[in-house]
């Protein structure tokens, strides 16, 4: 099992967009697998079947700021926050208002989750996991919006990562590269697209959202006890070639 090298016994983990079987979702279950109480989140009224009766679920508007607070206050503790949530939608990205809904999901709704939980991560000396993307640092000219949005939660993730180290707090990202999700689906549409995917990627292949579990625990764990600010690809080496 992808959790099975780490203990999270005894630590609370929040993982928030975790309810359409994707990254999110493969991440909640590896955290639960390495012993963490686990709390996921999503914008459905009810998560994925498979996972409904294995979670604490809450369905939660990540642009409602006053919904997320009330949310984190629920939360006895928070050792762990995952800000997974995210929107894209492939060639539908340059109209302005939905341009800016997406930074309000993916970007100010990682920031309104991490100002919610701030306390109780101080409290718990805990550590922050954002999700980015390797569209922080290329271009995207069918999603924008996505990369312009993931491009700044790797910058909030430095960001707090030195404002919050003196209350004891880690803040790291993942880059995820191509990965085979629900989010992905319209551009696997296009084979001339996933073929090229695939002819750059040195490892040959798209990712799947377990590939990304193990750098998320990597740096919520105490092996990562001296990281803080950084963000890690995982990308099956598509951003060094």
């Amino acid at each position: 099992m992808p959790g099975a090298s780490f203990d999270f016994g005894g630590l609370t983990a929040v993982v928030v967009g975790a309810s359409r079987g994707g990254i999110g979702a493969a991440i909640a279950r590896a955290f639960q697998d390495a012993g963490a109480e686990v709390h996921i989140t999503g914008a459905e009224p009810s998560p994925d079947p498979v996972d409904a009766d294995r979670f604490a679920y809450t369905q939660l508007d990540v642009t409602d700021t006053e919904a997320v607070r009330a949310f984190a206050a629920t939360l006895p503790r928070v050792d762990i926050l995952v800000n997974c949530a995210a929107i894209t939608r492939r060639g539908e990205e340059m109209a302005p208002d939905f341009f800016s809904h997406v930074l309000d999901v993916n970007l100010t709704g990682s920031f309104r989750c991490a100002e919610a939980m701030h306390p109780a991560l101080k409290a718990a000396k805990g550590a922050i996991v954002n999700i980015a993307s390797m569209y922080a640092r290329f271009g995207s000219p069918r999603n924008p919006a996505y990369g312009s949005s993931k491009a700044g939660v790797e910058q909030l993730t430095k960001s707090l990562a030195i404002a919050w180290a003196q209350d004891g707090i880690r803040v790291n990202a993942v880059a995820p590269g191509f990965i085979v999700t629900e989010q992905s689906a319209r551009a696997r549409q296009d084979p001339a697209f996933v073929a090229g995917v695939e002819a750059r990627t040195p490892m040959g292949r798209w990712g799947q959202p377990g590939d990304i579990v193990g750098a998320v625990l990597f740096l919520a764990s105490p092996a990562a006890a001296f990281m803080t600010g950084t963000c890690l690809p995982v990308d099956g080496g598509y951003s060094v070639v």
